[in-house]
């Protein structure tokens, strides 16, 4: 039994040590918002905060997040800066199709909790995850914006 803080919230699950954070919130936890793109890391569409750090959960085995915080975006909104990303991203019609947004602004709010007023560079860095509709320009402005109202 391995016992995780998710969201605030203490949840308890029976799996192997070895299961990626991403099936642990899809499959057993229900918690569908952290998607599924490549399962290698590469894409960004699994991306949750780990103790605040951006993080690529289809590859972060259950038995290294013990006494970790994780933050899923069910909850992003409850934090400050996670609202203003998301009030951006509505504000500026950001994605097309959707799928990666999720990690966009998950990758987004912890750009922006650990560089409040990110440069052009720091914004390109930070921002890895992919997007097969190409709104990077979108979610540039949606950051900026975000910064801007802090």
């Amino acid at each position: 039994m391995t016992e995780l803080t998710i969201n605030g919230e203490r949840r308890r699950v029976d799996l192997e040590g070895d299961t990626p954070l991403l099936w642990v919130l899809r499959d057993t936890l229900g918690m569908t918002g952290t998607k599924y793109g490549c399962g290698i890391a590469q894409c960004g569409a699994c991306t949750v905060l780990v103790d605040g750090v951006a993080s690529r959960s289809c590859q972060l085995p259950l038995d290294s997040l013990a006494g970790r915080s994780i933050t899923t975006i069910e909850a992003i909104e409850a934090d400050p800066v996670g609202r203003r990303v998301v009030e951006a991203w509505v504000a500026l019609d950001v994605p097309q199709c959707g799928y990666c947004q999720s990690g966009q602004v998950m990758a987004a709010t912890a750009l922006l909790k650990e560089t409040p007023r990110p440069t052009e560079e720091q914004i390109g860095q930070a921002m890895s995850n992919l997007c097969r509709c190409g709104t990077y320009n979108a979610i540039a402005a949606g950051i900026r914006q975000a910064a801007a109202q802090a």
